[in-house]
């Protein structure tokens, strides 16, 4: 492949109530997202590290475009910042979310993934190697 790059190059994950949101999100993986509104659109951008090959994205709330889903449609994995999903995993109901999948193997060769619901209603997923 001449140019390799990851197939997600964005992803948005709708939230009822920003501020809540990104408590908790920053709790459960460690990060300081950076808040941009513009017009109706309010948004929480994830660090993205410059030529990282890991997808960027945000938290997003819009009123008439937006709206968290537990079950239905896409299911996004982030990786696991300590490197073992159990950590993130634990401070998951801390931060007001609900565990769904404890951590569980997905392969010898893949490694480790969990699934929760965030504070506002996603199915959430996160994967490590060990």
């Amino acid at each position: 492949m001449a140019d390799e790059k990851n197939a997600v190059g964005w992803f948005e994950i709708p939230v009822a109530g920003m501020e809540r949101a990104i408590r908790f999100y920053e709790g459960v993986f460690g990060v300081k997202l950076e808040r941009n509104t513009v017009g109706p659109l309010d948004m929480a951008l994830f660090p993205m590290a410059g030529d990282a090959p890991n997808a960027a994205g945000s938290l997003v709330h819009h009123a008439e475009f937006y709206r968290p889903s537990s079950t239905d449609g896409v299911l996004i994995y982030f990786t696991s910042p300590s490197g073992d999903v159990a950590n993130e995993l634990d401070k998951v109901e801390q931060f007001g979310g609900k565990l769904l999948r404890h951590k569980t193997p997905v392969g010898e060769a893949f490694g480790f993934m969990g699934l929760f619901l965030d504070s506002e209603g996603n199915r959430i997923a996160v994967h490590s190697r060990n």
